[in-house]
Parts: structure tokens; sequence; C-alpha cells
């Protein structure tokens, strides 16, 4: 099974898991301080929400973090990046990394306008915590986001790839 993942910044996760519990009658599969995701299934959709009140302004402003497509294996995520790869997109693979509360390996790609994508599938839970600090930075105990070196992506301050590609950079960091 595969479906679409949509991660939300939103200024108060608390009030906003109230809202979408509602709106697609369902709790959140993960909770965590200042993060929290839905398994929907219909439609079947990953809602990632995460906390991060100095990226959001009012309506729609700063309110895209990500999107994503959920893969059941790494066999997918790498056929994925071969079929991204063939299509002369710019790919960053991460195979093992702690993102989002869990272990997973995954590719991302940019849309045209710079929307970060990947696509991933979940290994486990992660082995420590992600925790968010209030400048929307992010650290993590038990695995590196980013390894050093890890491609030719920009990344933004959360280690997702942040936009056009930027020869020799990347940055450590959270995501």
């Amino acid at each position: 099974m595969s479906r679409v993942q949509l991660a939300l910044n939103v200024r108060d996760v608390d009030a906003a898991v109230q809202f979408y519990s509602k709106l697609f009658a369902t709790e959140p599969a993960k909770r965590r301080p200042g993060y929290a995701n839905f398994a929907i299934a219909e439609p079947p959709l990953k809602l990632v929400l995460i906390e991060d009140p100095n990226a959001r302004g009012a309506g729609v402003a700063g309110a895209l973090n990500h999107l994503g497509v959920e893969v059941e294996s790494s066999t997918e995520v790498g056929a994925a990046t071969q079929r991204l790869t063939g299509q002369g997109l710019d790919t960053l693979t991460q195979d093992a990394t702690t993102c989002c509360y869990a272990v997973q390996d995954k590719v991302w790609v940019h849309d045209p306008d710079g929307a970060p994508w990947e696509v991933y599938t979940v290994l486990g839970d992660a082995p420590g915590e992600s925790t968010l600090s209030g400048d929307g930075s992010c650290s993590t105990t038990g695995g590196a986001c980013v390894p050093a070196g890890a491609g030719d992506l920009a990344l933004d301050r959360h280690g997702v790839p942040a936009g056009a590609a930027a020869a020799g950079t990347a940055a450590g960091g959270c995501w």
C-alpha cells in the first residue's frame, strides 16, 4: 500500500491534533512533543504535523513543511530512486536515517518551485528522541539525520533538501 504524505507546519500541535482528529475522524498514530502523525485510511493519507510557531503565518503562508509518498519497503525506495534519477532529477538518498521519530530509508526530490518531496519507508520507531527547539532547529539523540557530504542538494534548517542544487552543500540537522 502506498499513500501520499502531507507534512504541515503548525503553530500549536495540540490545537491542530484536535482539528485534524475531527476532520478525518481518527486519532494520531504517533504523538511526541511538538509532533504528531496520522495514518488515515480514507482517504489514504499520512498527515504529519510539526510544531514550528516561527515558520507558520496565517492561512496557508508557511504551512507546507514537505510532501511525501510512503511505500512499503526499502526495495520500493530504491526503485523510486532509480526511476527519478533516470528521469534526470537531482536526488538525495538517506538510508536508516532518523526522521519524524522513526528510522527510515528515503529519497528526496524537488518540484520546479522547490517544494520537497520524499519517497520513504519506515523501518522502525526511532531509538532516541527528536526535539524541536523554539527556533525551529531540531536535534536528535539516537542517530544523525543527514550524513556529511550526502550529495549536492542544499538542505534547510531541518535537514530537508531546500530547493535548487548547490554543489558541495550538505548540512547536518534533524528532519
